[in-house]
């Protein structure tokens, strides 16, 4: 059993940055960051392999969003920079050791609680 804790959400304005930080107890192959808006499903947002450091990006973010990870910490980042107000979710980092779909949150077995980012326009 992996548990993870997110935290460093809040309320930002429109293009400043935010950075989340996930803390992990234990440690898998790939680590995610997703996010859910009412209404919406939850959608893929960045993902990093443990071991490479291999990153991955939705569309909707790449440029702007930076994840990472300390080995050490067994911690893993999302700076987020250039909010738009189409950024306002609830952010969670999840834990699993998919290689392939990383960007299909059902393959990930273990769930932040969730930390809500809110953008300002």
């Amino acid at each position: 059993q992996v548990q993870l804790v997110e935290s460093g959400g809040g309320l930002v304005q429109t293009g400043g940055s935010q950075r989340l930080s996930c803390a992990a107890s234990g440690r898998t192959s790939t680590m995610g960051w997703f996010r859910q808006a009412p209404g919406k499903e939850r959608e893929f947002v960045a993902a990093i392999r443990w071991n490479e450091g291999n990153t991955y990006y939705a569309d909707s973010v790449k440029g702007r969003f930076t994840i990472s990870r300390d080995n050490a910490k067994n911690t893993v980042f999302l700076q987020m920079n250039s909010l738009k107000p189409e950024d306002t979710a609830v952010y969670y980092c999840a834990a699993g050791w998919t290689t392939i779909n990383y960007y299909v949150p059902a393959v990930y077995p273990y769930w932040g609680q969730g930390t809500q980012v809110t953008v300002s326009s």
